[in-house]
């Protein structure tokens, strides 16, 4: 039976995680390398100065691709791509449309640690959606060959103490987190709470009742006193909008939809794309292909990994330090260079040295204008030792030269491996270089480039995702009548803390738009998100109120500070990005770049309520404190 009821709460129980497909995933991510020469950067060329000659080299690689970034979304005669193939198929059950207190949409790490900490704190009656078959959300959808986290799993993996676990490698592989996932929900009776292969479509505002009503795909039309948007920042995958797409006679899929029942081996295999997926992708599957053709708009920069095994020391360590992977998140959390934390010093994260880094002091305090310049300096040292590594491994100065980047360090996300160059010394790989427009054409028998036609048995898309885009906003319809996404289009992205949006009442929202208080650890912002809605759970009860909404100028100022925050460290990504909106996005709409200030913010909010509209329905009164 996919729904029962639980005897001992008297709430419903479901039954509704999808089986296995039953096509073999034989995963693995990083693998350790003896090359000592794969594994360390060559040293920065004497006197490498970010010139007025340097700034307009990237000028120029950087004008080159404007305009270039055209997605689409996987609809239509393209939504196959969406296509599950990990399952055999949604669960059969009945459409509901009952009340629950809280419905949180999303059971990746987010929707699994929010469930942690709410049954902690006495919220039992919580309901959570999911698209997906099982848990794990991005790990879930994205099970491509190679596929692994770049942040140390030490610290990435939520409640490692509660759970009794230390991860195999220092840089766990994606079906490791996926399996990990599944044991989280398994332990705290996670599966009993969601409705899995179910999509939200619409959730509306009844300002008459303080509910909530979320409609999905499965029929359901369930109402909830509180909301929470907990399906991750990267989370729509998009295609590259290309001439002759559908004409394509092959096998085609994209990688988060990795489809294992296609055979790669021995055939003729495309990749469009060479971002942080194909980075990982490329090296595995060149393992078995009879030819691999990757095509390339704009390359990567691709930094030592390093990959190790979890030492026997650390395990009998770890098991005699209680708190030991908190502490060891919280010092991850103090790292403020991106490169440092992805490389995340051992010494540093066990605690066995003070600091991650030899501070540098000056004479008074720099502005931000003479930090950045500073940043900048460094971020092209270290562009120029990543631009080194490829000349010492790419053995074709041609391929060579065409995988150097020419943007700040961390402007585009940042890649991380030790086989990735070396795979384009093998025949059978060649880089196809498409820049700076990238791929124009495809056709019947395969790409199309410069005339050139690539004959291809198989086409994989590594064209990624929408960056803080779900169309969940576009859905969440609130008080005025208009959704989200129309808010924010009329004027300009605003919310307060990136947690509340002025007019959608008892709606939370986790790593969204302008959402702060994490680190280069996504991990950092879903704890510190998930401690925020369970302390505004209470203070709802403290003060006995049924709704909280924010005030509109609190949430302005916010908006403002989001954006003064971007502007003063927008020379940090200088580059068509995702993380700009590929140049296009207005100033503070996307991620939170005020660093620490975010949590002076949020502190001030809770010691005063100013910025919070409690209202009491019991007896009519809107109370604003």
């Amino acid at each position: 039976m996919a729904i029962d009821i639980d005897p001992k709460t008297g709430l419903k129980r479901f039954a509704t995680r999808a089986a296995a497909s039953g096509v073999a995933i034989e995963g693995k991510g990083y693998s350790t390398n003896i090359d000592a020469s794969l594994k360390t950067l060559p040293p920065a060329p004497q006197g490498a100065v970010f010139d007025a000659e340097e700034q307009s080299k990237y000028r120029e690689f950087k004008e080159a691709r404007r305009g270039a970034a055209d997605y689409m979304r996987m609809e239509g005669e393209f939504s196959h791509y969406l296509q599950d193939h990990y399952t055999a198929g949604p669960v059969q059950r009945e459409s509901l449309s009952d009340e629950c207190e809280i419905l949180v949409v999303g059971a990746g790490f987010a929707g699994l640690l929010l469930w942690y900490k709410l049954q902690a704190a006495g919220f039992v009656d919580v309901r959570f959606c999911e698209k997906g078959g099982d848990v794990g959300g991005t790990w879930y959808w994205n099970r491509y060959p190679g596929i692994a986290c770049d942040v140390e799993s030490y610290s990435y993996f939520p409640l490692l103490e509660e759970m009794g676990y230390v991860p195999s490698m220092k840089f766990a592989s994606g079906f490791e987190i996926m399996e990990y996932c599944q044991q989280m929900a398994e332990k705290f009776n996670f599966y009993d709470r969601c409705l899995f292969h179910t999509t939200v479509e619409k959730t509306e505002w009844d300002d008459s009742t303080g509910r909530w009503t979320v409609h999905t795909d499965r029929g359901d039309a369930m109402k909830a006193r509180y909301v929470i948007l907990a399906n991750g920042l990267l989370t729509t995958p998009k295609l590259a909008r290309i001439d002759g797409m559908q004409s394509f006679a092959g096998e085609s899929f994209h990688t988060s939809r990795w489809n294992y029942h296609v055979d790669l081996k021995d055939k003729r295999v495309g990749i469009i794309g060479t971002g942080a997926t194909a980075v990982q992708v490329v090296p595995e599957i060149a393992k078995v292909v009879k030819s691999l053709h990757v095509f390339q708009r704009t390359p990567s920069s691709v930094d030592v990994r390093d990959q190790r095994e979890t030492t026997a020391e650390e395990r009998d360590a770890w098991a005699n330090e209680p708190g030991w992977a908190r502490a060891r998140r919280a010092r991850f959390a103090k790292i403020s260079a991106g490169r440092t934390a992805m490389q995340a010093n051992d010494d540093y994260l066990a605690g066995k040295t003070k600091d991650f880094k030899q501070r540098k002091s000056f004479d008074r305090e720099l502005t931000m204008e003479e930090l950045v310049e500073k940043q900048l300096e460094s971020n092209f040292r270290i562009m120029e030792q990543i631009r080194a590594r490829v000349d010492q491994i790419v053995e074709d100065p041609k391929t060579a030269a065409a995988l150097k980047p020419y943007y700040p360090y961390g402007c585009k996300r940042p890649t991380f491996h030790d086989e990735y160059l070396p795979t384009f010394n093998q025949p059978h790989v060649t880089l196809v270089d498409t820049a700076p427009k990238g791929v124009a054409k495809i056709c019947e028998e395969g790409v199309v480039h410069d005339d050139v036609v690539y004959p291809l048995d198989v086409l994989i898309y590594a064209t990624g995702f929408e960056w803080m885009a779900t169309a969940t906003f576009n859905q969440v319809v609130g008080r005025h009548g208009q959704s989200l996404s129309e808010k924010w289009e009329e004027g300009g992205t605003r919310t307060f803390l990136g947690l509340h949006s002025e007019g959608f009442p008892n709606l939370f929202i986790v790593s969204g738009p302008q959402g702060g208080g994490g680190s280069f650890n996504f991990t950092d912002a879903i704890d510190q998100h998930g401690d925020y809605i369970v302390w505004m759970l209470e203070t709802l009860q403290s003060e006995q109120a049924d709704v909280v909404d924010v005030d509109a100028e609190a949430e302005q100022r916010y908006a403002e500070h989001c954006r003064v925050a971007d502007e003063q460290t927008r020379p940090l990504r200088d580059c068509i990005t995702y993380y700009n909106g590929h140049g296009e996005a207005e100033a503070g709409s996307l991620a939170y770049y005020g660093g620490g200030r975010w949590h002076k913010i949020r502190e001030r909010a809770q010691a005063s309520l100013e910025p919070y509209r409690f209202e009491r329905r019991a007896s009519g009164v809107t109370a604003s404190k």
